[in-house]
């Protein structure tokens, strides 16, 4: 888990994270009948909803072609939008988890997740086009991307 470690003490915003308790992570996986990572629940669990506002700043100054991440979702939040976005036009079976600062996502594929697994790809969904691609074929993967700026 060193790439998450690594991410949240270079990218974090100082202001104060609260972990999110495992019972409450348990309940979210059974609301979207999935397994989410075990990664990304370890970032959550461990450190909380991670903002990650200087990752915008670092990529524009690198002219970087990644897209940047700023805000984790609150669990209610990974819920609730990723219906509001499949209404709006995203492709169905996605799990949204964070989002950079235009709208757009980062998700999971539901059935990427449909077993107990360590790792899952992450994908982005561009709202304007109402397209999903890929971004890293593991969540610490993509992490570590913002880890190498």
């Amino acid at each position: 888990m060193d790439s998450i470690d690594l991410f949240v003490k270079n990218w974090s915003s100082k202001g104060t994270m609260v972990p999110i308790n495992n019972q409450d992570i348990v309940e979210l996986e059974s609301t979207l009948a999935v397994f989410l990572p075990d990664t990304y629940k370890y970032l959550i669990g461990n450190y909380g909803l991670v903002h990650t506002p200087n990752v915008l700043t670092k990529i524009c100054d690198l002219n970087s072609d990644l897209s940047e991440v700023q805000d984790f979702l609150s669990l209610e939040d990974i819920a609730s939008l990723s219906k509001l976005y499949e209404m709006t036009g995203m492709p169905k079976g996605h799990i949204l988890f964070a989002s950079d600062c235009k709208g757009n996502m980062f998700c999971f594929k539901a059935t990427d997740c449909s077993k107990q697994q360590i790792d899952a790809p992450v994908y982005f969904f561009n709202h304007a086009l109402c397209i999903v691609t890929p971004v890293a074929g593991s969540f610490s993967d993509w992490l570590a991307q913002f880890n190498e700026l």
